[in-house]
């Protein structure tokens, strides 16, 4: 079904019974977040936010919170984008179905951007930054932000829409050194389209212009989100998905979306930041504060009855992880196309996405070999840390299935493909760091913004050990160390407090001098999180994998009983440490404000608009 409007589309979920509105006066400080929050927490609706203080439009948020919700508003359209997807990554696939695929053309062409006079449809008006609802959603963040925006700039060398990028590159509206109503920051990360665009203005000493559309169809949200390959056009994108074309015109040579609720443009200057942020995000912690692009305002524009979407981003799982969901659901066969031999990869959700990578791929070449350990699995390993914003990853365990196996190795299953890979790993072998790279922004663990290291796991061939599923009975370690089996072959084990890396390594000494004698009892227990807290970290799966991957920089937080550096290549005979301790360059852990939480209880007691939910 194509939705015109934002608020076509809540109407539409509002029918199912999808949609709650909230009657009451919510404040955007704190208080709609944490309302949000604990309704998605709760599998609960989409929500439209009717008395905003402070701003006379209304909000909504939690409209992709389900997986069902978000299949349910591009119903109509969801296999066609898939196939759409499937051509421009195997154009072999239009000979295999071509009545469907001259179908999908068709679609592609009927979903072109059309231009046309900024009067028509609606009628927006000129507003200003402090007319927005501003919501802030954690307590240390610089100010308020956007949070779904569909950023738009076009090539400065040939512009024209079908040379644009869209994307999502989060807006701080208020807060720090900006200019009330004058300025905001575009914060936006290694990897992404906008900054090919803002070099290209830099290098011809020009602004760049931008434009920040809110709102409009869900298909326009959802393009702004989505990896498409190269060559394919969000907007055509979010033609076919919502089933409409993108309207679009220019006014003081600014693209502006005449189907979005609201409009925000303005300009980059070359060399032109100021220090954004902090903003709490989505590996559970704030990124910090630091220069980013400077955003001069233009003209904000809101439409009749406009409505303001956002969402809250914190520890996984959040509405973003059903974005993710959805984005796997369109796109999940095109890794196969893009990387020979890969059959999947997945970036786990609950360990921040960008931390931790699972990949299936594949030995074809050596069938007659005797031995199975790695060999093609380590070229395919480059190639995922070569592509694409999968190049962020800081942890990737790669296998294949076993050789003569009919067995089949499922990415989505996390523990399972852990026990797989621990189970065969070779900790002597199969460990290959890269040193001195890029990571992910918003991750603190390494040893700079955007700097740190990345570490492969490659495991193939037969099982090496049998995972121990209870610590053994003869296991001898000092009752401080709390040691706790977190998963069969994993043990969470608590330390002090870190101090520096000179205590680390007497602190893993240590610990190498008290496991060696024991190596027979650990044969069955080769990955160990040294952690503040091995309860929490063995409480449940999603804790473990936070802790462990989000807390750690591969170059200088593995360590391993054993270890040697042979030829400069490291491994250890023994268990390999994780110190996935807190470390004093960490960002802070988000955490809600109870006085807050408090507040908000109103609208969930009987006679508030949430009462029976969350």
């Amino acid at each position: 079904m194509g939705y015109a409007s934002l608020e076509s589309a809540l109407i539409d979920l509002e029918k199912k019974g999808e949609l709650v509105r909230i009657k009451e006066a919510v404040d955007p400080h704190l208080e709609m977040a944490s309302i949000h929050l604990r309704v998605h927490a709760a599998g609960g609706p989409a929500l439209l936010f009717e008395k905003v203080k402070g701003s006379p439009f209304r909000a909504a948020s939690n409209l992709f919170g389900t997986l069902a919700r978000s299949t349910y508003l591009f119903r109509d359209s969801l296999d066609l984008v898939r196939h759409l997807i499937d051509l421009k990554g195997n154009p072999m696939a239009a000979l295999r179905s071509p009545v469907k695929s001259l179908g999908a053309g068709l679609s592609a062409l009927n979903a072109l951007p059309l231009k046309n006079p900024w009067q028509q449809p609606v009628t927006h008006q000129e507003i200003r930054i402090s007319d927005l609802p501003l919501i802030q959603h954690w307590p240390k963040d610089g100010g308020a932000f956007v949070t779904l925006p569909q950023v738009y700039t076009e090539d400065p060398t040939s512009p024209g829409i079908m040379r644009s990028n869209l994307g999502m590159y989060r807006i701080q509206l208020t807060g720090n050194a900006y200019k009330t109503d004058e300025e905001i920051g575009l914060h936006y990360q290694l990897h992404r389209g906008i900054g090919i665009h803002q070099s290209l203005a830099n290098a011809r000493g020009e602004d760049l212009r931008v434009s920040c559309f809110v709102g409009g169809p869900p298909a326009h949200t959802l393009a702004a989100v989505m990896p498409l390959p190269e060559g394919l056009s969000e907007m055509i994108f979010a033609g076919v998905l919502g089933k409409r074309r993108f309207r679009y015109a220019y006014r003081d040579g600014f693209c502006l979306s005449t189907d979005a609720d609201f409009v925000i443009t303005g300009s980059v200057s070359p060399g032109a930041n100021k220090p954004e942020g902090p903003f709490g995000d989505h590996l559970g912690y704030y990124s910090l504060q630091h220069d980013f692009p400077l955003m001069k305002v233009h003209k904000v524009y809101a439409r009749k009855n406009a409505i303001w979407p956002f969402t809250v981003v914190g520890r996984p799982p959040q509405e973003d992880t059903r974005f993710g969901e959805l984005i796997h659901a369109l796109t999940g066969a095109a890794i196969q196309q893009e990387i020979p031999g890969v059959s999947a990869v997945h970036a786990v959700d609950a360990a921040g996405v960008h931390p931790l990578l699972l990949a299936v791929g594949s030995e074809r070449y050596t069938p007659y070999a005797p031995a199975q350990q790695p060999a093609e699995l380590l070229t395919q390993a480059n190639r995922i840390l070569g592509t694409g914003q999968l190049s962020l990853a800081k942890f990737l365990f790669i296998s294949a299935p076993d050789h003569g196996s009919a067995q089949k190795l499922d990415v989505h299953d996390t523990q399972g493909f852990l026990q797989h890979v621990l189970a065969r790993i070779s900790w002597q072998r199969d460990i290959h760091f890269h040193t001195h790279t890029t990571m992910d922004t918003l991750d603190y663990s390494g040893t700079g913004l955007n700097t740190g290291s990345k570490v492969v796991f490659a495991a193939y061939g037969k099982a090496l050990r049998t995972l121990a599923t209870a610590l053994p009975a003869d296991l001898d370690l000092p009752a401080e160390y709390q040691a706790h089996l977190v998963m069969p072959g994993v043990v969470a084990i608590q330390l002090p407090p870190f101090v520096n890396a000179a205590q680390t390594a007497v602190e893993m000494a240590r610990l190498n001098e008290i496991l060696s004698p024991q190596m027979d009892c650990l044969k069955g227990l080769p990955f160990w999180v040294v952690a503040d807290d091995a309860a929490f970290v063995a409480q449940q799966l999603y804790n473990f994998l936070w802790v462990a991957f989000t807390r750690c920089n591969p170059s200088h937080d593995i360590h391993g009983i054993r270890s040697f550096t042979e030829n400069k290549h490291w491994g250890c005979e023994g268990p390999l440490l994780l110190d996935a301790r807190i470390k004093p360059h960490h960002a802070p852990v988000l955490q809600l404000d109870p006085v807050v939480e408090e507040k908000t209880q109103r609208l969930f007691e009987k006679g508030g608009s949430l009462y029976g939910i969350g």
